[in-house]
């Protein structure tokens, strides 16, 4: 009888050769990233392609024609400091979009207004200081009820539902899940379903969601009371990542607060375990995530860190920032992105990330 060999043995030997993350990292160090900024080509024919291309790889729904549909849904509620009014959007054909939009009382429109989106939390409600779930008063000490703040700075605010998240999370029966025992907001739970089956029909949910931003411009058009020439997107985290994306993508949003997300792809989401909806197939063949600041017509950003964040590693951020404000630059507009770095780990930080927007925003036009 042929001796067997233990497998350990073979693990001794060559580890490096046998994993394949071993190879991966080899890969994700020399993808060639075509369309990175160098400063080599003509600004405006590289940003023209880098923009066509990212649009590809998000592989978003066709746009249908004309205005969506919005519906207000019961009455408007007064908050004491502000009102409240739920209401939903048709994004595509058969998809709605739940919100709750919040107007700050006392105020003459029409008000600028700020999208806001949670990320891998339980939903929507975290975002107007709601507790549904235990795990939400953890969220929410990480100053993550963006609409609040929003909306008590004199924006009208619209908290988003994202898909997969909250009143839009996986509903398939549990016979088909193996997943009922994890945590309410793990990602392998909520987005990592929604996330593969979207790559089996030549979408991304990334795409999906940040095609959702732009339906919601167009909803907000619709919207009495509020601007719609001065749209802007808040998140933190992978609402983060999205508000990024849709900046890149929609030239009304005036104005974002990237939290939480920003960073290279070789020192975080290419070497860190995250949830699977952030992850855009092919996107290291043509460029990193600070890249698509070349995207970026209109927007001015606020990027907010932490500087303990165990997903986004400080020097990796540094790095990415740097790439992305000297694209900035070559736009002849460089104080249009600035940094804002918080003190703890993976939250929001909400004196100095507001601060930081309301800075960037005060700047004259370049």
């Amino acid at each position: 009888m042929t001796k067997v060999p233990d497998r350990f043995t073979f693990a001794e030997q060559r580890p490096e050769k046998f994993a394949s993350q071993a190879l991966h990292q080899r890969l994700i160090a020399a993808a060639p990233r075509k369309l990175a900024f160098t400063g080599e080509a003509t600004y405006q024919d590289w940003s023209r392609q880098l923009r066509a291309k990212l649009i590809e790889l998000l592989r978003m729904p066709e746009r249908p024609v004309g205005a969506p549909r919005v519906e207000m849904l019961g009455e408007r509620n007064d908050m004491g400091d502000h009102f409240t009014q739920d209401l939903v959007f048709e994004s595509e054909p058969g998809v709605e979009v739940p919100c709750r939009l919040l107007l700050p009382k006392n105020t003459r429109g029409p008000l600028p207004v700020m999208i806001c989106l949670q990320g891998h939390t339980t939903g929507m409600h975290i975002s107007i200081g709601e507790v549904v779930h235990d795990r939400d008063v953890e969220d929410l000490g990480g100053d993550r009820d963006f609409a609040l703040q929003a909306v008590r700075r004199g924006y009208a605010a619209i908290a988003m539902e994202q898909r997969a998240f909250g009143l839009r999370s996986d509903g398939r029966a549990d016979c088909c899940r193996r997943t009922l025992e994890l945590e309410v907001n793990d990602d392998n739970h909520t987005c990592k379903h929604t996330a593969m089956t979207a790559l089996l029909l030549g979408r991304t949910i990334l795409g999906e969601r940040v095609f959702d931003i732009i339906r919601a411009c167009d909803a907000i058009a619709e919207i009495d009371g509020v601007d719609a020439d001065a749209i802007n997107v808040m998140g933190n985290s992978g609402g983060g990542t999205v508000a990024w994306y849709a900046a890149a993508v929609e030239s009304r949003i005036k104005g974002a607060i990237v939290a939480s997300c920003f960073c290279t792809v070789g020192k975080s989401i290419g070497a860190i375990d995250h949830c699977t909806d952030n992850y855009l197939p092919g996107m290291l063949e043509w460029f990193d995530f600070a890249d698509i600041a070349g995207a970026i017509e209109t927007a001015r950003i606020a990027v907010v860190m932490g500087r303990h964040d165990p997903l986004f590693p400080h020097q990796g951020v540094d790095e990415a920032f740097a790439q992305a404000r000297s694209i900035f630059a070559a736009q002849g507009r460089p104080d249009d992105i600035v940094f804002a770095q918080g003190e703890e780990g993976h939250r929001f930080y909400e004196d100095i990330g507001w601060s930081a927007f309301e800075r960037v925003m005060s700047q004259p036009a370049a």
